[in-house]
């Protein structure tokens, strides 16, 4: 699609140069420097402080009530902050309305207008800029072809499934070549299959297209696919920001952990240099944060059941088997360690294999690799 800057509504040619300072490649980066948003006694937003980078897929990822959408809802600008800076480029744009912030952005109903065919639910932003007629038949031809809808143009929308009604909202969202696109959960309304699918989908149309999107979700998962970077909200704070594979291997405190993925928490003790569980000294690689609050995290798919001598150089437990799951393509394996802590470790299933899993009661040692002990900050935030 071209990346012609369109005029919004109502400004010259020369303001609307002014509106946006446009990055080379049509992307924009945005800032966000100590934004707040109050409700009552209630932070929704406590001193976020932010960059996105320019063209990047960055994903705001928190539990209900984190305030992740309240944050996305200040980008778009339905929401206006007590205090802080807000940038597209190197322009402020705080106190910006929304028409003019030149942002496509998708609900997580979609709002899609049922009076409308599919053609006239996409080219609505193009006719609010008063676009000529001819153009808008064009842009619009584009953007369903983008979004693999092309010759939909003439249904309505209660003739489309739920995938094809997505696709609409965002062809609605791109058709006006926005620099920045804003997603709220557009996905949480499909089934699995097509979740996943449409996952993928939007991850090589953010590829093709090239601009900065920020998208909100619950799903850590969902988070973990799509993402350049993953900025984990909670309380209305951002607890970690980081790539997709640093915040699942590195997280920041317990609650990064526990939020992204499956783990059990073990406390541990520091003896100098040294770190002791049940009073024997860990082998890890990573040194551990300088805290005395420390945890050893251990994810299930990291552990190992260990069959015969287990390995001298790895980290290993003893337990009783609780409880064994057996999962198709895995199993999993509940133990209790001596102390009376639980562990889950998860195995693949493959061929002969099946016939080693462990029967509950069993005595077993599970063994941790020193690259895969992984110990973090034991605070919640």
């Amino acid at each position: 699609m071209r990346r012609a800057l369109l005029r919004p509504p109502h400004l010259n040619r020369q303001q609307a140069r002014t509106v946006l300072s446009i990055d080379s490649n049509g992307a924009l980066p945005i800032t966000i420097r100590n934004v707040t948003k109050t409700y009552g006694p209630v932070h929704a937003l406590d001193n976020v402080s932010l960059d996105v980078k320019s063209g990047e897929f960055l994903t705001l990822l928190g539990p209900s009530g984190s305030g992740k959408t309240t944050l996305l809802m200040v980008l778009a600008g339905f929401t206006r902050p007590d205090c802080g800076s807000l940038k597209f480029g190197d322009r402020e744009v705080i106190r910006t309305p929304p028409h003019l912030r030149d942002v496509g952005m998708t609900f997580q109903s979609y709002a899609l207008f049922p009076h409308m065919t599919v053609n006239g639910n996409v080219g609505y932003p193009l006719r609010l800029r008063k676009v000529p007629k001819d153009e808008i038949a064009r842009r619009v031809e584009e953007a369903l072809a983008t979004v693999q809808l092309a010759g939909y143009g003439n249904r309505r929308i209660d003739q489309l499934s739920g995938g094809q009604r997505q696709r609409v909202a965002v062809a609605r969202a791109i058709v006006f070549e926005p620099r920045i696109l804003l997603m709220d959960e557009p996905l949480s309304a499909l089934d699995k299959k097509l979740r996943d699918q449409m996952q993928i989908e939007l991850r090589h149309l953010h590829e093709q297209l090239g601009m900065t999107t920020v998208y909100v979700t619950h799903d850590q998962r969902e988070a973990l696919t799509m993402s350049d970077r993953i900025a984990v909200v909670n309380h209305g704070r951002i607890m970690q920001l980081a790539t997709p594979r640093d915040l699942y291997e590195r997280p920041a405190n317990r609650f990064v952990a526990d939020f992204i993925g499956e783990s059990t928490f073990l406390s541990v003790t520091r003896q100098g240099k040294k770190v002791l569980y049940e009073g024997k000294a860990l082998k890890f690689d990573t040194p551990p944060p300088d805290t005395d609050n420390l945890l050893l995290m251990i994810r299930p798919e990291r552990i190992v059941l260990s069959s015969g001598r287990p390995a001298g150089t790895s980290n290993n437990f003893k337990a009783t088997a609780t409880d064994v799951v057996y999962q198709g393509d895995s199993f999993l394996l509940h133990a209790r360690l001596p102390d009376g802590n639980q562990i889950v470790m998860r195995g693949a299933v493959r061929g002969d294999r099946l016939a080693q899993m462990p029967t509950v009661g069993d005595t077993v040692t599970l063994s941790l690799a020193p690259e895969d002990t992984v110990l973090i900050d034991g605070s919640e935030d």
